[in-house]
């Protein structure tokens, strides 16, 4: 007896939901505080290991939502699903102004409105993946 199509979506959403959680809650926290306390080169060094930490968790996480999304898709293309894969595929957009507020603050530094930015981003995408989450087991329940 194997996972199906429904069950695999709402597994790979719900770890996208906790591990966005943990990104808000955690990880974005702690790279900001004090960020315009820290020298120029400090901030970079920074900056520079939590995009290589987490890009591989990152890679990992959202290639399983974009695999287990298609197949939920081929298999059960009711509303529900696509309802789902669309508040996934919101989150995507949404991490990838997250992604471009990161480019600017390894180029131009810690300045504050960029720092305000990332963090106001990324309170919406956690909001957005948890809601997908929900979603998913709603589906896999209908």
């Amino acid at each position: 007896m194997g996972i199906g199509a429904g069950e695999a979506l709402a597994v790979a959403a719900g770890v996208h939901a906790g591990f966005q959680v943990t990104v808000t809650v955690i990880v974005y926290p702690a790279l900001v505080a004090r960020a315009s306390q820290l020298t120029s080169e400090d901030w970079a060094e920074r900056h520079d290991a939590h995009s290589r930490r987490i890009t591989p968790v990152v890679m990992a996480v959202y290639a399983s939502l974009v695999a287990t999304s298609v197949w939920a898709l081929l298999d059960d293309p009711g509303a529900l699903t696509w309802v789902t894969v669309a508040a996934l595929g919101s989150v995507a957009v949404i991490t990838a102004v997250a992604a471009a507020t990161h480019g600017r603050l390894g180029r131009d530094g810690a300045q504050p409105p960029l720092l305000h930015r990332l963090i106001a981003v990324d309170r919406a995408r956690c909001a957005v993946a948890v809601v997908a989450a929900a979603l998913a087991v709603v589906a896999l329940a209908a």
